[in-house]
């Protein structure tokens, strides 16, 4: 049962210029899911049938999904991939995993396997090329695990080719700046789940009032303590940012953690590259 308040379905679409994009990579169609917590309480049946029909109808060149596919058990993965099955995609459905991922001894193997099984390629500090050799796709290890390491990957590729960066916490950006990202896409914040407008997620708002404020007044202002430890950066808690030279796309995810979202929807990302 889904009872935690989420709010409809939103698609963003966004277009990406990347520099030395070859010419037959031109209005390139991405499709990104995140986050997703399919445990029976965070994501509802609809809300995932719903997700895989825009993505479809998108008709996508590539869809990526960029971790968090279960909360802590990893027994539903089993059952969401009976779902994911059924996505669509030109040249195929590439992974990354994210922190929930790990959260047991055995779930990444689990998870792997069953990803793996309905023919989604899961990368762990791995370079591919779906779409040719003129765009690397680089999906990494999560930020939080003891082999987030991306050197050795990176500088496998020529800095004068273009690279999308798969990595399911966007704090990974930081040290991702001394390599050239055309566009990293992360998921992990939930987009901070309750917004106020036009002031920005209540989680970047707790940074900056735990910078402010002294530490005894911390602990009596609730979700500060598990704000401050999801990110460092909130300020990137969703949408486009540049990070020194590099871009930054952060999708607000599928899943919703309690006490829920308010005015930020679940959200499934369309990128045009030109």
């Amino acid at each position: 049962m889904n009872w935690i308040v989420t709010g409809s379905l939103r698609v963003e679409a966004i277009t990406i210029a990347i520099a030395d994009l070859p010419t037959s990579l031109q209005g390139t169609k991405l499709v990104q899911l995140s986050d997703l917590h399919y445990d029976g309480l965070r994501l509802s049946e609809n809300m995932l049938d719903r997700a895989i029909e825009v993505s479809n109808q998108a008709e996508p060149d590539l869809v990526v999904l960029t971790g968090d596919y279960i909360t802590d058990d990893p027994t539903p993965i089993r059952q969401l991939v009976q779902r994911l099955k059924h996505l669509q995609s030109r040249a195929g459905i590439y992974a990354v995993l994210g922190n929930h991922d790990l959260y047991y001894r055995r779930s990444k193997a689990q998870i792997v396997e069953a990803i793996t099984s309905i023919g989604v390629r899961v990368l762990w500090n791995e370079v591919v090329h779906p779409l040719g050799v003129g765009l690397p796709i680089v999906g990494l290890a999560d930020f939080w695990s003891s082999e987030f390491d991306p050197a050795p990957v990176m500088n496998q590729l020529d800095a004068k080719i273009p690279r999308i960066v798969l990595s399911h916490n966007p704090d990974s950006a930081e040290p991702l700046q001394q390599w050239r990202v055309d566009l990293q896409l992360s998921g992990h914040t939930h987009g901070g789940q309750i917004v106020i407008p036009k002031v920005g997620p209540i989680p970047a708002l707790f940074q900056r009032l735990r910078q402010n404020l002294p530490k005894s007044v911390h602990r009596r202002i609730p979700y500060m303590k598990e704000c401050t430890r999801v990110v460092n950066h909130w300020e990137w808690a969703q949408g486009l940012h540049r990070v020194g030279n590099n871009l930054l796309y952060v999708n607000r995810g599928l899943g919703t953690y309690p006490p829920g979202r308010l005015f930020c929807p679940p959200e499934v990302t369309v990128v045009t590259l030109v």
